[in-house]
């Protein structure tokens, strides 16, 4: 038996969960306010509801950006507020991209909406005759025909049939409906012809990713409990403390950044913050910065790094010889480049660890079974590893962090920050410099001998001042 205490913890859990899952919830902190794209395509709507005329609308905006989760809302509440007033056709371009079946799949729908009967042999012409019919009559009844087409770009394609069909009969006094396109293409009416164009409203909403204000205030809603009788009154005090700690700490909004980074979409986001909250604490009952640290590094999992990581020492000197041989512009080498790299490193640093050519080209070959590095021919076996070229699959910083995180190789600065790897192997160290060594030595001499100059031109000006005085 769970005690009261326990009881409320787990209570607490899974309100946020619930929350997560609640996209009327989620959403209502972004979309209060009236100049938002929930509002403007609420009043667009039902606009056209009540005042019984056409529009068209395109919402457009990167995926995962919420086009489809706030149009679903807005629907809702055009449900509720007018039920007998609406009628509602979905359509995919993914499904439905030829107008056959797209005609097709809008008199199944409007049958089923208005329980008549679904011919399934009838031709392309009857389907679309029987759209523009009952467009007239739904028009008659003061019913609007709500079409939402989502993929709407893969309807611009071809000879557009459907879109121009639809459009041509909301030209008609008697007819009511709206068509609403879904992309993310945010030059989709671009894509349509002339005789679609003229006929097309033109209204378009753009979608965008939450901007990091508004991911604050969307983690501050879905976080904070409630102040009533559902939770203790000290517990949520505390709890709602916490939050407000958490999110103002400086390593949160690094760890949210680095998150948003890889992907600011609104669905990313809710994954990111419903595994936050699954492994919140049940014994203390609060949430953490912890906790969001492990659900990054649980989503943003990078096999490459862990690979890096189960290197040897060896494997590790040949990623950073094919990556020095990139920043020398050689993007494509094989592994006789790569041994003579390895070598003007050992003999620029004079390090004990050099290994023979064989056990050499084992490591290569187990780099290649990883797949951290790749052949870039198709040759096949016709043509021996060591004269096959290769490329490198890890960016720099992939590499750089996989140095760090090795045990017992760790780098000492970030790549950014310096012109060298440091890689620590114990009782030695080994440096690797992007610049050749000859290109060193002709730096240090230009300098050395300007320093030679300098000094006694120097002494030459002291002894002509002392020959002029005395």
């Amino acid at each position: 038996m769970e005690t009261w205490e326990e009881n409320h913890k787990t209570k607490a859990l899974n309100l946020l969960r619930t929350r997560i899952c609640d996209p009327k919830f989620m959403f209502k902190p972004l979309y209060d306010s009236p100049d938002s794209n929930f509002s403007k395509l609420k009043f667009m709507i039902s606009s056209s509801v009540t005042e019984a005329c056409n529009n068209s609308i395109l919402l457009l905006g990167p995926r995962g950006s919420g086009k489809t989760e706030v149009l679903d809302l807005v629907i809702q509440d055009l449900f509720l507020e007018y039920p007998d007033s609406i009628s509602m056709i979905r359509l995919n371009g993914l499904l439905h991209f030829d107008d056959i079946s797209a005609f097709k799949e809008i008199a199944r729908q409007l049958c089923m909406e208005h329980e008549l009967l679904f011919s399934k042999t009838a031709s392309f012409d009857d389907n679309s005759q029987f759209m523009v019919a009952m467009l007239k009559e739904c028009g008659l009844a003061h019913k609007t025909v709500i079409f939402i087409l989502d993929e709407f770009d893969l309807f611009a394609q071809g000879k557009q049939r459907l879109l121009y069909t639809l459009l041509d009969a909301m030209q008609s006094i008697t007819s009511q409906a709206v068509v609403l396109g879904i992309s993310c293409r945010l030059d989709a009416d671009q894509l349509l012809e002339k005789r679609v164009r003229s006929r097309f409203s033109h209204r378009k909403l753009i979608f965008l990713p939450p901007s990091v204000e508004d991911t604050q205030r969307l983690l501050a809603h879905v976080l904070t409990l409630p102040m009533g009788p559902s939770f203790p009154h000290e517990y949520a005090i505390e709890f709602n403390s916490k939050v407000q700690k958490i999110l103002e700490d400086k390593r949160l909004k690094e760890t949210l950044n680095k998150h948003l980074s890889f992907d600011s979409s609104v669905k990313h986001l809710l994954r990111f913050l419903f595994c936050a909250i699954s492994h919140m604490d049940l014994q203390t009952g609060f949430l953490s910065r912890e906790n969001f640290e492990t659900a990054f590094s649980s989503i943003h999992r990078q096999p490459k790094l862990e690979c890096i990581r189960n290197c040897s020492i060896l494997e590790l000197y040949i990623l950073v010889c094919m990556k020095r041989l990139e920043f020398k512009e050689q993007s494509l080498c094989n592994f006789h480049s790569v041994m003579k790299e390895y070598k003007s490193i050992h003999d620029s640093f004079q390090n004990n660890d050099y290994y023979a050519r064989n056990v050499c080209l084992r490591a290569f070959e187990h780099l290649i079974d990883r797949e951290l590095i790749c052949f870039t021919d198709n040759r096949g076996h016709s043509l021996s590893v060591e004269y096959r070229p290769v490329k490198l699959l890890i960016s720099p910083t992939e590499l750089h962090q996989g140095l760090r995180a090795y045990q017992s190789c760790p780098v000492s600065r970030p790549i950014e920050q310096s012109y060298c790897y440091f890689v620590y192997v114990p009782h030695y160290e080994i440096r690797m410099p992007l610049i050749s060594v000859q290109a060193f030595h002709c730096v240090f001499g230009l300098f050395f001998h300007f320093w030679v100059y300098f000094v006694c031109y120097f002494f030459q000006s002291l002894l002509w001042e002392h020959i002029i005085i005395y």
